[in-house]
């Protein structure tokens, strides 16, 4: 499947999906033979940006149909659990630069690892009002013909709400509530499986040349979802007081 063409990922800093300055950005999506995406990866070629395959529209069996022979195309235990087959199988292979932001799913992700190590830091659901939400406008990176990147605004599309603080090196200046939040820290190795429940917020970092499948379930929207509403509206409604009394 050397000369398939395949859909990735690139960006200037790793961050596709991410906020940066004033913008919500996501990578420019470029498709090449994924021999010459293996030959980046493998460093037999420098080309500007990071790259990453993570396409996360069910891309293992679009894309890499090939693959499935290797790779089960659903967890039976869980299909069996939830009375349902997954929404989206995807196949996630890059480079240690590429991070995916704390974001959350709201989906069942049974998460697992084939050769390489993913880092997970993890919040519950329970520390959304810790946690800082903001409007960005959209933007996509395109890549100039000098090899720099370019911040592309959508000016038609509505703005997204995004997590904008990095946990890793988080602002407490600016989001002194995220001192409340109690993050907690998982490696998943090669031949291991995270089951990371829906609307967990999630932020992943990974080895040089992670080779990782995800399987998503829906969520059953119940009391469950409903919990979580009611948190998230109360936080958005408390958070005008909740800054000027960090902030005093």
């Amino acid at each position: 499947m050397g000369s398939k063409l395949v859909s990735v990922a690139v960006t200037p800093n790793g961050y596709a999906d991410a906020v940066y300055q004033d913008w919500f950005v996501m990578p420019e999506e470029r498709h090449m033979p994924f021999s010459a995406f293996l030959d980046i990866l493998e460093k037999k070629i420098t080309s500007p940006g990071v790259f990453y395959v993570q396409k996360q529209c069910s891309n293992l069996t679009e894309e890499f149909p090939e693959l499935i022979g290797d790779v089960e195309p659903e967890i039976p235990w869980m299909s069996e659990a939830l009375g349902k087959q997954p929404d989206a199988v995807n196949f996630w292979l890059g480079e240690s630069s590429a991070v995916t932001s704390l974001h959350k799913d709201h989906y069942e992700n049974l998460y697992c690892v084939i050769s390489g190590e993913k880092h997970f830091l993890l919040h519950p659901p329970s520390d959304r009002p810790f946690i800082p939400y903001e409007l960005y406008p959209p933007a996509t990176y395109h890549i100039s013909e000098d090899g720099s990147f370019d911040i592309l605004e959508d000016k038609t599309a509505e703005k997204v709400p995004w997590i904008p603080l990095d946990p890793l090196n988080p602002d407490l200046k600016r989001y002194p509530e995220y001192t409340q939040a109690k993050p907690l820290r998982c490696t998943v190795k090669s031949g291991e499986m995270l089951y990371l429940p829906s609307l967990w917020f999630h932020h992943v970092q990974q080895s040089h040349g992670c080779i990782a499948v995800n399987y998503w379930y829906d969520m059953e929207y119940d009391l469950k979802y409903s919990y979580y509403q009611l948190l998230d509206s109360l936080t958005k409604v408390a958070q005008p007081i909740l800054d000027s009394s960090w902030n005093s």
